[in-house]
């Protein structure tokens, strides 16, 4: 088919009136914008970084489908029923989410694009202590492979993971567990099952079991069920390794551990108040038993923001819509099942103990919610 030479190439439009177009668009069809060649990428970049990079909440309302909500804003965008329908979502790095769908399988999926990257089946882990059956849609059996009494039946629901991914590279890591069980399975990258991480067997007792965890590149942090820090690296081709000599829990950018503890109570007036306390681990008073220290209270987080969420930290970013010195938060427990979970989306300032909340979400009726930073 001979090309019209009149025709349009939206790649090569003027700098100058693809800024202004750009400028006008909302959130969403921004981030979509971007995906279209790589000049509508560079000029994103170039002129409108406030509103491609600020900090936006994902939020599932209990009549179903998924929402944004930028804060700067102060607007919800809704998204389309096709895009999200039948989704739970587990967790996210940058635009890329790990969700779970109606069928219990997993994906990660660009936010603001149609791609999808198929992952290994759960029942495809091996190799390992535990093996997986399903035994429905939503509905598994684990059971230890060397002693067939251990027979737990789990739901979907009770499934919880994290994410990482490099966008400059393709690269990414999964893991996931079923709650109130003793291992975890993840996956890199080209790989079509899963590897198994046990949680309690075989691991020494003051690393045993599993509160939360948080994972940055290929490195995993685990919150043990004793409080101590559990650090694995999952980059080999083997398997992973236990490197549970550097500590943490939310990981700054200079890597350097932190624990974080936080306290929801009502007041006289009903009005909701909130604290928070984060901790370090203290160099100076090295147990050489346990390869664990006492924990020392920090006062301020300097020039970083700390994204529970994500469970890391970020350079506090002014034109981003990111304060310094802040905690941004969504809720107190993600497993659903296990207790009624303490919706409470605020951004604290550590060093003033205030809390900012958002009056737009009001109206909602929001089940989940969490922040995500899209790059």
């Amino acid at each position: 088919m001979k090309k019209n030479p009149n025709s349009c190439r939206w790649s090569e439009l003027p700098m100058d009136m693809l800024r202004q177009v750009l400028e006008r668009l909302s959130v969403l069809d921004l981030h979509r914008a971007k995906i279209v060649c790589s000049s509508w990428y560079l000029c994103s970049k170039q002129t409108v970084r406030q509103k491609s990079g600020s900090p936006l909440l994902m939020l599932s309302p209990e009549e179903g489908g998924c929402v944004l909500y930028n804060p700067d804003e102060d607007r919800v965008y809704k998204t389309t029923k096709s895009e999200f329908s039948g989704y739970r979502f587990l967790g996210s790095s940058g635009k890329w989410f790990l969700v779970v769908d109606s069928r219990s399988k997993l994906y990660i999926i660009d936010l603001f694009s149609e791609e999808r990257i198929d992952l290994p089946p759960l029942e495809s882990i091996k190799d390992g202590l535990y093996s997986v059956e399903r035994l429905g849609d939503r509905v598994f059996m684990v059971r230890l492979v060397k002693n067939y009494s251990g027979v737990l039946v789990q739901a979907v629901e009770d499934l919880r993971g994290v994410l990482w991914v490099d966008d400059k590279s393709g690269e990414y890591v999964v893991v996931w567990q079923f709650e109130s069980n003793g291992f975890l399975g993840f996956c890199k990258k080209g790989d079509d099952h899963y590897r198994e991480i046990t949680t309690c067997i075989g691991v020494r007792r003051e690393l045993q079991g599993l509160c939360h965890m948080v994972l940055k590149g290929y490195s995993l942090y685990v919150l043990t069920s004793r409080k101590y820090i559990r650090q694995l690296d999952l980059s080999g081709q083997d398997g992973f390794k236990d490197v549970s000599e550097k500590h943490s829990i939310a990981v700054t950018t200079s890597g350097e551990a932190l624990y974080v503890r936080s306290k929801a109570y009502e007041t006289s007036t009903l009005e909701r108040l909130r604290t928070f306390h984060v901790f370090k681990r203290d160099p100076k008073d090295l147990d050489p038993s346990t390869k664990d220290t006492r924990l020392v209270e920090l006062d301020s987080l300097g020039d970083e923001a700390l994204f529970l969420d994500l469970g890391v930290t970020v350079k506090a970013d002014h034109s981003l819509g990111v304060e310094p010195n802040s905690i941004y938060f969504t809720l107190g427990d993600r497993i659903h099942h296990n207790k009624v979970p303490c919706m409470d989306i605020c951004v604290y300032n550590h060093g003033t103990k205030n809390i900012k909340r958002f009056h737009g979400l009001s109206k909602l009726n929001v089940k989940d919610a969490q922040w995500f930073l899209p790059r």
